[in-house]
C-alpha cells in the first residue's frame, strides 16, 4: 500500500474563495517490514481567487507577489502532484492513500483543486487522518491530538525544526514521521 502524507498552505479556510498556495507530499510505504519515507514533492501555486486572510498569510509566511510571478498554475501544480503520486506508486492495484494531520482540511483543498484543474483526484473520495489514528493508537481524546501533544507522547519521532513550521513539505515530512511512528505501534 502506498501512502502519501500531504500538507497544504492556503490563503484562508474555504476552497474557491481562498487559494491553495503550496503543497508538500511525502511518499510512505512499508518496506522490509517497516514504514519508511521515500520521495517527496513541493509545489507553490499562483493565486487565482480573491480572498486572503491576514491570519492565514501570517501562518504560511508566503509572499503573494512572488507566488503571482513564480507560482505554478493550478493545472500545472495538480498535474505535477498527480504525476508524482502515479510515478511513486508500487501497488498499482491499490488506490494510493491520502494521509494528513487534519485530513479534512488538506483533502478538501486538494480535491477542489483537482476539479478546478480538470484532473481526477488520485486518492478518490477518502483520506486517512493522523489525528483520528492517534486517538486510536495512543488512546487519547480528540482535543489531545495536536502535533505538539503527539510530539510529547511520541518522543521517538524526530521533532520538526520550529523554523520550518508551516512550510508544506516540512509539515508533510513531520506528518509522515508521525504516521510511521503510529503505524509501528
Amino acid at each position: 500500500m502506498d501512502y502519501f502524507c500531504v500538507d497544504v498552505e492556503s490563503s484562508g479556510p474555504i476552497p474557491g474563495l481562498h487559494n491553495l498556495l503550496s503543497v508538500g507530499v511525502v511518499h510512505v510505504r512499508r518496506y522490509q517490514g517497516e514504514y519508511q519515507l521515500f520521495e517527496d514533492l513541493y509545489v507553490e501555486l499562483r493565486p487565482v481567487f480573491p480572498e486572503f486572510e491576514d491570519a492565514a498569510m501570517a501562518v504560511n509566511k508566503l509572499d503573494i507577489a512572488r507566488l503571482e510571478s513564480e507560482g505554478l498554475s493550478p493545472e500545472a501544480a495538480v498535474g505535477r502532484i498527480v504525476d508524482f503520486v502515479e510515478g511513486q506508486r508500487t501497488g498499482k492495484k491499490d488506490r494510493p492513500v491520502f494521509v494528513a494531520h487534519n485530513a479534512p482540511f488538506d483533502w478538501m483543498f486538494f480535491t477542489y483543486y483537482c476539479g478546478h484543474a480538470g484532473r481526477p483526484n488520485p486518492f478518490g473520495h477518502s483520506a486517512l487522518d493522523t489525528k483520528a489514528l492517534a486517538m486510536g493508537k495512543l488512546n487519547i481524546p480528540w482535543n489531545q491530538t495536536s502535533l505538539r501533544n503527539i510530539r510529547r507522547l511520541m518522543p521517538e519521532v524526530e521533532p520538526m525544526d520550529p523554523d520550518k513550521l508551516h512550510h508544506a513539505v516540512e509539515d508533510a515530512r513531520y506528518t509522515a514521521r508521525v504516521f510511521c511512528g503510529l503505524m509501528r505501534r
